[in-house]
């Protein structure tokens, strides 16, 4: 039970670092460019709803690949 409790807290912690960084990276995007004028809020929504999406995608390949990769001396 301990052991799905640490995967659990692991797997937290890596979705809320890899939205952070995509968060980060996002940034350095001129999204008001392509977006109206004075839409300030709705632009820092998308930004944000934008790196949820992204930094989830991210990290649910790391940890996918990471459980494969313990899988795999199971093949011989």
């Amino acid at each position: 039970m301990v052991a799905f409790g640490q995967q659990a807290l692991l797997s937290m912690l890596i979705h809320l670092v890899f939205i952070a960084l995509s968060f980060w990276a996002l940034q350095a995007l001129r999204i008001d460019k392509a977006l109206k004028p004075n839409r300030v809020m709705q632009a820092r929504v998308l930004l944000i709803l934008l790196s949820i999406a992204i930094g989830s995608s991210v990290a649910n390949f790391f940890l996918s690949y990471s459980t494969w990769s313990q899988q795999l001396p199971l093949l011989w």
